[in-house]
C-alpha cells in the first residue's frame, strides 16, 4: 500500500515536472505558428502606422521571395535530418555567376539556365560528399561557405559585376499586371516543392530517409541517391533565390547573400519541420517566412538597429530549436 501511494506520488511530481514542456510542446505542435503570426501582425498593426499599408504589405511579399525560395530547398534538406550552412554562399555564387554571364553577352535565359545548372552541380557535390562519404552535413555545408565564398571573392576580385539589362533587372523588380514578378516565380518553386513531397515517391523516400534512415535502407530505398537528389534539387532552388536578388540588386555580389542561411534554417523550423529529420511541410515552411519577413520589417519600422536586430534573430533561432527538441524528445517517449 506504501509502495503504490509512494510510486502515485512520484508520477504526481514527474507530471508537475514535466507539465510546462508538455505545454510548450503542445503550443508549438498544434497550430502555434499561425497563432504567432497572427498576433505578429496584430502587434505591429498597432505600434506602427506604416505596417498595415498596401505598400508595405508589397514590400514584405517582395522581401520575402528570396528567403521563400531558399526555405523550400532548405525543407527537403532538413526533413532528411541534414543541413545546409552554405546556403547564403551559394546565393553569393549564383549572384555572380549570372552577372558575369550576362556582362560578357551570354542572352539572359541561357544565362539563367546555366546559373541554375551550376546551383545543381554544387548541390550534388554536397550531397556526395555527405550520403557516400558520410561526412556529417554540418561539416560539409561549413566547408563549403568558404570554399564558395572564396570563389565568388576570386571571380569578382571583390568588386560588385553591374548589370545594366533591363530584362534582367525585371526578375527581380518587374510586375506581370498587378503581380510582382519573383512573387509568381516564388509561387511556382512553392508548387513544385508541395507537390514533390507530397505527391511524388521520391517526397515519401525524404519523410522514410529522415525518419529513420536505416530503417528506409532496408526497406530497399537508395539512400544515397535520394540524399543526393535532395542536395542537389537545394543548389538548384538556392541558385534561383540568387538570381532573383542579383536582379533585384542590379549586382552581382559576392557578400550578398550572406547571414540568409539562418533566417532560412529559422524559418523551416518555426514552420513545424522537425530540425531532427521525418516531419515538415512546405505550408508551415510558408508560414515560417511570413513571420520571419514580417518580424525583419517591423524591425525595420520601428528603427530597431542591426546589431539588436540580429541578437533579436537569434533568440527566435535558439527558441525554434529549443521547441523543436523539446517536440522531438515528446515524440520519442510516445
Amino acid at each position: 500500500m506504501l509502495k503504490d501511494s509512494a510510486s502515485g506520488l512520484e508520477v504526481t511530481q514527474n507530471r508537475k515536472q514535466t507539465g510546462w514542456k508538455d505545454t510548450l510542446y503542445l503550443i508549438f505542435d498544434k497550430g502555434s505558428t499561425m497563432v504567432g503570426l497572427v498576433l505578429l501582425f496584430v502587434v505591429l498593426s498597432i505600434v506602427t502606422t506604416d505596417f498595415l499599408t498596401v505598400d508595405n504589405l508589397i514590400n514584405v511579399t517582395r522581401q520575402a521571395t528570396v528567403l521563400c525560395i531558399m526555405a523550400v530547398g532548405m525543407t527537403f534538406i532538413i526533413i532528411t535530418g541534414g543541413i545546409d550552412l552554405s546556403a547564403g554562399s551559394q546565393i553569393a555564387v549564383s549572384g555572380v555567376a549570372v552577372a558575369g554571364l550576362i556582362t560578357a553577352g551570354v542572352p539572359i535565359p541561357l544565362a539563367v539556365l546555366l546559373t541554375i545548372i551550376l546551383g545543381g552541380l554544387i548541390g550534388l557535390f554536397i550531397g556526395a560528399a555527405v550520403s557516400t562519404q558520410k561526412i556529417p552535413p554540418f561539416i560539409v555545408t561549413l566547408g563549403m561557405t568558404t570554399i564558395l565564398s572564396g570563389l565568388a571573392f576570386v571571380y569578382t576580385q571583390g568588386n560588385p559585376i553591374a548589370v545594366t539589362d533591363a530584362a534582367f533587372r525585371a526578375l527581380g523588380r518587374g510586375y506581370l499586371g498587378p503581380i510582382p514578378i519573383p512573387v509568381m516565380i516564388m509561387v511556382v518553386v512553392v508548387i513544385i516543392g508541395h507537390v514533390l513531397l507530397t505527391h511524388t515517391r521520391f517526397g515519401r523516400y525524404v519523410y522514410t530517409i529522415g525518419d529513420n534512415e536505416e530503417a528506409a535502407r532496408l526497406c530497399g530505398i537508395n539512400v544515397t541517391w535520394v540524399k543526393t537528389g535532395v542536395y542537389a534539387f537545394g543548389g538548384a532552388v538556392m541558385a534561383i533565390a540568387g538570381i532573383i536578388l542579383a536582379s533585384r540588386l542590379s549586382t552581382g555580389s559576392p557578400n550578398s547573400g550572406t547571414g540568409s542561411e539562418l533566417d532560412a534554417i529559422a524559418a523551416v523550423v518555426l514552420g513545424g519541420t522537425n530540425l531532427f529529420g521525418g516531419e515538415g511541410k512546405i505550408v508551415g515552411t510558408l508560414m515560417g517566412v511570413a513571420i520571419i519577413s514580417i518580424l525583419n520589417n517591423g524591425l525595420n519600422l520601428l528603427d530597431v538597429s542591426s546589431y539588436n536586430q540580429l541578437m533579436i534573430k537569434g533568440l527566435v533561432i535558439l527558441l525554434a530549436v529549443w521547441l523543436n527538441s523539446i517536440k522531438a524528445r515528446k515524440k520519442q517517449s510516445v
